[in-house]
């Protein structure tokens, strides 16, 4: 048993009665007992994913088998200040179409009504974050400016109705369209109701990560300082050294941070956000891929926006080479998938910035990439990360595409062998507090990340010789093997590898009024 308090793994029996664990030690049978014998295996509290994109594809069996054989049980999504809820859920289908596609019965309404949609229907649990970017939305379409004290207001009120509804924090996305035309004031502004209930700030940082993270670290301790709030940063990525001083500087502050990482070199994201400005994205998808279709724009594009691109730190001259198509649905552009940009490029005799504009237009910006960062990290520079004290794990998992990133099929089961097994960064115990028992704490899950009596018993069977990652960047949607036997609520979901049917998930809730 290594039960994620960070002490020593011991042998015991666990009992199950209902949705908990009842008992902890040696428990004798009982007649009417089904019995599990571990055989060699480590019990561990069922793993949870900080950050996550399967918030409309957890009821697909495919998905669920994804996360259940890394012994994932809970998933916190509407991160990047992107999700179904609160609204009518177009806009999230349609701009996040490519990261998160549609929800299969969500049509509208609030944060509530789209946590009712995960009670008893999948067998892994889902968290929900109020995502500014739709809030925003709701009061101000995808237009630029600040807001007025009247649409800034309507904001706020919508943050603490969802977390009024159950969601557990607020998340931004400010490299993204509209939450990157949020000020710090707007942020501050927003925050007030999270940390007035003691929920938290989940952000992906303005401007890049890499050699620009101080910039965004800067604006989050300002909106913790000037809040309260305590704060979260997703996919914290850049040279180990800069981001684990940065996080230190925030303690020394005393900013209560943490943040999630990811055991891969490579990213994922939308095609637009990388190489399209602000103010070209501003409108619906079609009405931008319309503009990319203008010779105008195109040419002004060309001619004084893609130097900057190439000039970008991050992006750099060779982007078209480190950047992979992972989801296009336009038909024409099938044969894309996994290919460079610019050996797509090559292959219709184009140069890769129109071949871009033109694919974007044709797929109506729904295209997502996995995009291999110019300087690539060794494993040991990403375990002075993956040990901080401030860590926690959180796949950004995408599941959409025909060549999507391995991540979201890999993430734990990779971290549990590489930084676990072979190299011993860290220990069994210190694992399971790092993927279970903090982001538990972190997400305000006080019955869930521990293996106790009284606990709800999400739990996860892990041959600790056998557990590994199987999905690569060629096939990303292998499983992980090694985790077979996994329980949510008590009721087994994953028996011998395999999903046994059951569906006792629930949407994990904030407890308790905002006001």
């Amino acid at each position: 048993m290594v039960d994620g308090s960070g002490g020593a793994p011991r042998v015991a029996d666990v009992a199950i009665r209902g949705r908990v664990v009842e008992t902890v030690g040696v428990v004798p049978a009982e007649p009417e007992d089904a019995e599990i014998d571990a055989g060699g295996r480590y019990l561990l509290p069922g793993l949870i994913d900080a950050h996550s994109h399967a918030d409309g594809v957890v009821f697909s069996p495919e998905i669920q088998l994804a996360l259940l054989r890394q012994g994932v049980t809970s998933v916190i999504a509407g991160q990047d200040g992107v999700s179904y809820a609160p609204g009518d859920g177009r806009y999230a289908t349609e701009y996040f179409g490519a990261i998160n596609g549609p929800h299969p019965t969500f049509r509208g309404g609030g944060v509530g009504d789209l946590l009712s949609t995960y009670d008893g229907t999948t067998p892994v649990n889902v968290g929900y974050l109020v995502p500014a970017g739709v809030v925003r939305h709701e009061v101000m379409g995808s237009s630029p400016g600040t807001p007025d004290p009247t649409q800034l207001a309507a904001m706020v009120d919508l943050v603490a109705t969802g977390l009024d509804e159950g969601a557990l924090g607020l998340s931004t996305g400010l490299d993204y369209v509209p939450d990157i035309f949020t000020d710090v004031a707007g942020l501050i502004a927003l925050c007030r109701p999270v940390a007035r209930v003691g929920g938290i700030y989940v952000t992906h940082m303005r401007g890049g990560y890499e050699t620009n993270a101080p910039v965004g670290i800067a604006e989050v301790a300002e909106i913790a300082l000037s809040t309260g709030v305590s704060v979260h940063v997703s996919h914290y990525h850049g040279p180990a050294q800069l981001l684990v001083d940065l996080a230190d500087g925030m303690a020394a502050q005393g900013v209560d941070m943490t943040f999630d990482t990811y055991p891969y070199r490579r990213s994922c994201t939308l095609l637009a956000m990388l190489v399209l400005p602000a103010d070209v994205l501003d409108g619906t998808n079609a009405e931008v891929a319309s503009r990319l279709r203008d010779p105008v724009i195109r040419r002004t594009l060309l001619e004084n926006w893609f130097p900057s691109v190439r000039a970008n730190p991050v992006m750099g001259p060779e982007w078209p080479d480190n950047v992979t198509i992972a989801h296009v649905p336009a038909a024409e552009y099938d044969w894309a998938h996994g290919l460079t940009v610019r050996a797509a490029a090559g292959r219709v005799g184009a140069d890769p910035e129109p071949f871009v504009l033109d694919i974007l237009a044709a797929a109506t910006l729904e295209v997502s990439v996995v995009m291999k960062v110019r300087d690539q990290r060794s494993y040991d520079d990403l375990a002075k990360l993956v040990t901080h004290p401030s860590q926690t794990v959180g796949s950004d998992g995408i599941y959409i595409g025909k060549n999507p990133h391995p991540r979201g099929w890999g993430t734990f089961a990779k971290f549990l062998r590489l930084f676990t097994r072979e190299r011993a960064d860290l220990g069994w115990p210190d694992a399971a507090v790092h993927l279970s028992a903090r982001p538990a704490r972190r997400y305000g899950l006080t019955d869930r990340g521990l293996l106790r009596p009284g606990y709800v018993a999400d739990l996860a069977l892990v041959d600790p010789d056998r557990v590994s990652d199987r999905a690569d960047y060629d096939n990303p949607r292998s499983c992980a093997v090694g985790i077979n036997d996994v329980f949510v609520g008590g009721e087994q979901v994953l028996a011998d590898g395999q999903l046994t049917g059951s569906t006792p998930g629930q949407a994990l809730r904030r407890q308790g009024p905002t006001r």
